[in-house]
């Protein structure tokens, strides 16, 4: 009997197909979520950069003796800082400017003996290398005052200024300073400059040959001298108001009355009137005092001339009426005889 074909029914393949199509559909997600997976790790991967192990610090000692000679007169290289983002580079400090500074402090203190208060203060000046470059003393008893004047190195001055106030009691104080930097670079230059100028002026003095070049040039030389001499004067006297600091202390007794303070100028109408009558009075008080040294010398000498016309007024009275008397008396006799 011959074998006939089986034919699948329709329900059948239709089952069939539907079952391929999920496992396709199924194998499409599987491979989509697994594309999703690795791109979104490999983001996170690219989001958050590797950590670099940072690099161990050398020693200063190693990084010395790796510079070049001379490598500490240029200027220092930047420094790197490493961090989570990267390395940064921080801008070398340059050598600060040294600058030139005034300082100079008045203080007033009240103390139990004046004299002996006074004395402490040429030992503390002393111990602070420096020197009393004034000493004023009025010793009355607990109304005495006394007036010191240090000159105390800049770098000791507050240190001694704070020595002073234990003194005594400290009842005013007041601190000034002034930047000098530029007058002192100036000057250094000026007398740079005209250093150069009197050495050029030297030079032309060697090469002169007659008696005439000679006298102009040994007196430009001399001005030139004189103004490099001027110039070098004021940078001692600012070296020396730079080194040492002026403190002006006032020491005052138990009873002694507190001098006042320096009174600010006034302006206006009203100073201007103050100022015109104080004038005023100062006029009228030249002038009393010169009459009255004046007057001695008028008793003296204006009393005998005054008693001399007066002699001679008289005298010339007397004599007008004489004459007067005698023509008189002579006009009727020469009357009577005619």
């Amino acid at each position: 009997m011959a074998h006939r074909p089986t034919r699948m029914t329709p329900s059948i393949s239709r089952s069939r197909r539907v079952a391929a199509l999920l496992v396709c559909t199924g194998l499409v997600l599987t491979g989509c979520s697994r594309s999703t997976g690795s791109a979104s790790s490999g983001g996170g991967r690219a989001a958050v950069a590797p950590q670099q192990p940072e690099k161990p610090l050398q020693p200063e000692n190693q990084n010395q003796a790796a510079a070049p000679p001379g490598a500490a007169d240029a200027v220092p290289a930047p420094t790197q800082i490493a961090g989570a983002g990267g390395t940064a580079q921080v801008p070398p400090q340059l050598p600060a400017i040294q600058r030139s500074i005034v300082y100079n402090g008045s203080i007033t203190v009240r103390v139990d003996n004046v004299n002996a208060a006074a004395d402490r203060l040429v030992g503390l000046a002393a111990g602070a290398g420096g020197f009393v470059g004034g000493d004023q003393r009025t010793i009355n008893a607990d109304q005495s005052t006394a007036t010191v004047t240090l000159r105390i190195p800049a770098d000791r001055f507050s240190k001694t200024l704070e020595d002073i106030s234990h003194v005594g009691t400290e009842e005013s104080r007041q601190v000034s300073t002034q930047d000098v930097t530029g007058n002192v670079v100036d000057l250094a230059a000026r007398i740079q400059a005209q250093q150069a100028s009197v050495d050029r002026v030297r030079a032309l003095l060697a090469k002169a040959q007659t008696i005439g070049e000679v006298t102009s040039v040994e007196s430009e030389l001399s001005r030139r001298e004189a103004d490099l001499e001027s110039l070098q004067g004021q940078k001692r006297s600012l070296d020396d108001l730079t080194a040492l600091s002026t403190i002006a202390v006032t020491l005052l007794g138990k009873a002694a009355a507190k001098p006042a303070p320096p009174q600010a100028a006034q302006g206006g109408f009203l100073a201007g009137l103050k100022s015109g009558w104080k004038a005023f009075t100062a006029s009228i008080k030249v002038i009393l005092t010169v009459l009255g040294a004046l007057l001695p010398f008028a008793v003296v000498l204006g009393v005998p001339v005054w008693l001399v016309l007066w002699w001679l007024r008289r005298r010339r009275t007397t004599t007008g009426g004489a004459a007067q008397l005698s023509s008189v008396t002579a006009a009727p006799k020469a009357g009577s005889e005619g």
